[in-house]
């Protein structure tokens, strides 16, 4: 044995070799002058090895003392099958196909690409894939770690022994890579590595399609899906489809606590039982579309999947990544689009995933002032480097191409954006030009949001971004950062503070309901009623309306007509449509027992016709991108608290009137832009949802008095704290 071998073998047995088929498999050699392969084999704990050809011949191999077996097989020339065979002490044998006389599944422009950071399909050679190889059937595993010592894929299939399978590294790559035979879709793994220090590390793989069920934290393998989607045509349409000049009123979903199995111990709904349930009262209610909190794997409930530690696999909480596929192609099949929230904005601690993943601070920054946040104690993606922008960009395609959903919700936007985000002086580092913007943050987010919309065009990105950092929704080829739209915040913050108001203290904070058009056409907006607000002590939103239950009631529905008139885009956190007065909780369902209850019937009518008004009305969401979609009416009426406005659409208009108070307006004179009548669309206060009934008419005619601005006018009666809307008959 030269010294050389010799050496290799005990950089092997040490668990330090990062190269193993270097010396395990088969290699060509020479014994004795005579030609033919030496076979070399590794198992610490075993007393003998035999290789066994594929007509049944074994070979015994001679032991060199550190768990490494040498068979020579003369006139052999590799590559050919071969298995081995391992003898243990307690008589035991362990026969298996050898992972080191394969060739490695990835090849050269994989790497190369995933090097540069443009990988878009990465997940299909990272992770862990089910192939035939050669002969043989097995698992690909691949990952990376370019910091490690030595890597091993380790699992229920070697009883998690990490000196049995080490893994190869791929030049300069980073990347480790070890086909494994008779693997099996359905086995557990992690991946054991040696960091630079020589500490073991037990890792779950970054691109697992899934992983096992909580408490537990392993990746599973998963076969290649072969769910046959039904929503062909729905892509098809996508293709073609302007989300800006389309309808969206999405129903915010926590999967977890929508409804629950009440019968069988609370527990939750799976993917494929909650699908049609969920489409059917979504589509009735009148809503595009369902957007989600995250269902990537997370280890807290708590954290409503905000926390991720799998971010290509479907949580296991409510099912298989097929299951998941199936709830997407029931909303499709509904005429739901699907939108998913997404968090590359930082990631948790827990030592089993990304964290220091190969003893180095490999996805986050080494440096807390860039890598942690202080808010949330996560840490920081490296978004400057490649591979790791990779990860995640490729992590977007992923749900957009094996899942089919029709956008993302980028959370925490703002806390990328900026590197002294929640930060004191002294605790956060400056740009390469002295400034606070964090330039990586941004070019990442604008490299994303340009992939999507070459590849997926008709879907859409969404930010959660909090401040006025300017072109949000503005193309990057004009400086602006690409996202779809922008969630409003400052509208729903000013909303809901005007709507907690007791109706006669409101004619002082006018400016609060009117102040958000100033720069409403400055991005394209979202108008959202989200989670984060009915969570935390905020209340819910019943509860936060002034007024006995009634004027809670007709607040709730006003507030609720103006969030649907208003330009932008519209979002509800479920149950909504129940009126709970206690705040949303993730471990409980909804309370659907509310539903049956009059009032919240009435409420449930009201938010369905709205809903379909909205959809049935191009005026309400043709124009959002456009400045003259959107002109008051009179928003001057700060003492008795009236608003009116108008929504266009070409020749096509509606009128909306808002009276903020319980006093009814009789005889109130609003002026129009047309002659003839107006038709009524909408009364808040029908008592067919709940109110006064007081508005009896169903048209109005317009007189040829000027007012407001407006060449005509009607006279009518404005119901208490009620939401009018009417279009020409």
């Amino acid at each position: 044995m030269s010294d050389a071998i010799a050496a290799a073998e005990r950089r092997l047995a040490a668990g330090r070799h990062a190269t193993p088929h270097d010396i395990l498999g088969a290699h060509i050699a020479a014994v004795g002058g005579v030609t033919g392969t030496v076979v070399r084999a590794f198992h610490p704990d075993a007393i003998a090895v035999e290789v066994v050809d594929d007509r049944r011949r074994a070979t015994a191999a001679a032991a060199s003392g550190n768990g490494v077996f040498t068979a020579f097989l003369a006139g052999a020339t590799p590559p050919f099958p071969y298995r081995l065979r391992f003898r243990f002490a307690d008589g035991r044998t362990w026969e298996r196909d050898d992972p080191y006389r394969f060739l490695p599944t990835l090849g050269d422009l994989d790497l190369h690409l995933f090097g540069e950071g443009t990988h878009r399909r990465l997940w299909r050679h990272l992770g862990a894939h089910p192939r035939r190889v050669d002969d043989s059937d097995g698992v690909a595993f691949a990952v990376w770690a370019p910091n490690a010592q030595r890597v091993s894929v380790v699992g229920d299939f070697c009883g998690w022994d990490g000196r049995l399978f080490p893994m190869r590294q791929l030049g300069a790559s980073g990347v480790f890579e070890l086909f494994v035979p008779e693997v099996r879709p359905g086995a557990l793994y992690k991946y054991e590595i040696v960091t630079p220090e020589g500490e073991l590390r037990l890792k779950t793989d970054p691109y697992a399609a899934a992983m096992e069920r909580e408490p537990g934290t392993a990746s599973l393998v998963v076969a290649a899906s072969a769910y046959g989607w039904g929503d062909g045509a729905w892509i098809q349409a996508r293709r073609l489809h302007d989300p800006l000049r389309s309808p969206m009123a999405a129903y915010e979903v926590h999967l977890g606590s929508w409804a629950r199995a009440a019968h069988e111990g609370d527990r939750a709904l799976g993917y494929r039982e909650i699908a049609p349930r969920l489409a059917a009262h979504v589509r009735g209610l009148g809503f595009t579309h369902v957007e989600l909190l995250p269902i990537m794997e997370h280890p807290f409930a708590g954290s409503w999947g905000y926390q991720v530690t799998g971010y290509y696999a479907p949580t296991a909480r409510w099912g298989t990544p097929d299951d998941f596929r199936f709830f997407v192609d029931t909303c499709h099949q509904h005429g739901l689009g699907v939108i998913l929230d997404w968090v590359p904005a930082h990631f948790p601690r827990d030592d089993y995933a990304l964290r220091r993943f190969d003893g180095t601070a490999l996805y986050e920054h080494d440096d807390p002032r860039l890598g942690e946040h202080p808010d949330w104690g996560t840490l920081i993606f490296n978004y400057g480097r490649r591979e790791v922008a990779n990860f995640l960009i490729a992590n977007a395609l992923y749900w957009l191409d094996e899942f089919h959903v029709d956008g993302l919700r980028i959370d925490a936007v703002a806390s990328m954006l900026y590197l002294d985000y929640s930060r004191r002086d002294g605790e956060w580092l400056p740009n390469r030009y002295g400034g606070r913007e964090n330039l990586e943050a941004i070019a990442f987010l604008r490299d994303l949001n340009d992939t999507i919309a070459a590849e997926h065009p008709g879907c859409c990105t969404i930010a959660e971004e909090s401040t006025a950092w300017p072109g949000v929704t503005h193309p990057t080829a004009a400086g602006g950062l690409g996202f779809t739209f922008k969630w409003n915040m400052g509208w729903m913050h000013d909303t809901l503070g005007y709507f907690a108001r007791q109706p006669i203290h409101r004619r002082f904070h006018h400016d609060e309901l009117t102040f958000a058009m100033l720069y409403e056409h400055r991005e394209r907006f979202v108008n959202p009623l989200s989670h984060d607000e009915v969570v935390h002590g905020k209340r819910s939103l019943l509860e936060k309306m002034p007024g006995d239950e009634w004027q809670q009631l007709a607040n709730l529905r006003l507030l609720l007509a103006y969030q649907y008139t208003r330009p932008g885009k519209k979002l509800l956190f479920m149950g909504t449509e129940l009126a709970p007065r206690q705040e949303w909780n993730h471990d409980a369902s909804l309370d659907w027992r509310l539903g049956e209850e009059p009032s919240r019937r009435s409420l449930a009518r009201f938010l369905a016709a709205l809903g379909a008004l909205y959809r049935n009305t191009p005026c309400f969401w043709r124009g959002d991108p456009d400045d003259d979609s959107f002109a008051w009416i009179d928003c001057s009426d700060r003492e008795s608290s009236i608003v009116s406005y108008q929504r266009r659409c070409g020749d096509a208009h509606a009128v909306v009137i808002l009276n903020l108070t319980p006093v009814p307006r009789p005889d109130y004179r609003v002026g129009v832009p047309s002659a003839g009548r107006y038709a009524l669309r909408l009364d808040s206060d029908a008592v067919f949802f709940g109110g006064s009934g007081r508005l009896r008419a169903e048209a109005f005619a317009a007189e040829p008095l000027p007012w407001q601005g407006q060449p005509q006018s009607l006279v009518l009666t404005l119901p208490p704290l009620a939401a009018l809307v009417l279009s020409p008959a």
